[in-house]
Parts: structure tokens; C-alpha cells; sequence
């Protein structure tokens, strides 16, 4: 028998949901990351967020179908001046959003999230200097039980 993408293992669309909005809370709580996730805010963001991380670890591919890919994702964040140590802090709220999205709590599921948590926070934080560009096309992450897979276009 298969074993099931990380996304089915984790449950699904509805638990990527649950995963976004306990990661949106968690952000508007902490001191330093609240000023960004209360300004301008697009009212589907933990939607379109459940949707980025569900394509990346397997699911749908309805954000690139919708909302750009990865470049899409990159361009949202690029180019504000964003504070490096503001990725770290983010991995801290997602790290801490497993628990309040009660999703699973296996040890290799949990680390993988971690290991594409921190990966991603360095991606971002690659275009947050002031005038950053996104390349456009960029491919989409993939992550498998085995991690970082491709990087598909």
C-alpha cells in the first residue's frame, strides 16, 4: 500500500485551513509580526495561504492555478523591507500552529513541516529588501516525505 502524500497524512484541505488560521492568530499575537498581518490584509488570506501550503506538500495545485504560484507568494512579500529576523519569528508562530491545528502529532511529519518551515522562511526572506523583484515563473516547491522534491514550473 501507498503511503499517503503529507497532505492527505495531515488531513486534507481542512487541516491545512485549521493550520493557516492558527498561524494568522499566532502572527497578529506577537509583538513584532501583528503590525504586518493587521495592514492590508487580503480577507481570503488563510484561505489562499491553506491553499499554498496544500499544493506545496502535495494537494491541489489551486494556487498556481489562481493565484500566481510561487512567484505569486514571493511577489506578496518582496520588496517591503521586511526584517530578516522576522522569518525566524514566523517559523516560531508556524511551528507553534501544529499544536492549535491539532494536526498529527508524528514525530517525522513534524519535522518535515519544521524542515519546510525554516526552508521557506529563508526564501522569503531572499526578497524582503527594499526594491526586491520576483522573478516571474518561478517553480513552485514540492516537499514529499523525502523533502524538498522539485520545484515545479
Amino acid at each position: 500500500m501507498a503511503r499517503p502524500s503529507v497532505y492527505e497524512f495531515a488531513g486534507g484541505e481542512p487541516a491545512f485551513l485549521a493550520l493557516a488560521h492558527a498561524v494568522t492568530e499566532r502572527c497578529i499575537a506577537d509583538p513584532e509580526l501583528n503590525h504586518a498581518f493587521s495592514q492590508g490584509m487580503s480577507p481570503r488570506h488563510d484561505e489562499n495561504l491553506a491553499a499554498y501550503l496544500a499544493e506545496v506538500f502535495g494537494g491541489p495545485k489551486t494556487y498556481s492555478g489562481s493565484l500566481g504560484g510561487h512567484s505569486g507568494m514571493l511577489a506578496i512579500h518582496a520588496g517591503h523591507g521586511t526584517p530578516a529576523e522576522w522569518g525566524d519569528r514566523f517559523a516560531a508562530c508556524f511551528i507553534q500552529a501544529l499544536d492549535d491545528a491539532e494536526l498529527p502529532e508524528d514525530e517525522e511529519f513534524r519535522g518535515l513541516l519544521r524542515e519546510y518551515i525554516h526552508w521557506a522562511t529563508r526564501e522569503v526572506n531572499r526578497y524582503g529588501p527594499v526594491g526586491a523583484q520576483v522573478e516571474p515563473d518561478r517553480p513552485m516547491p514540492r516537499w514529499s516525505w523525502q523533502g524538498l522534491e522539485s520545484e515545479e514550473r
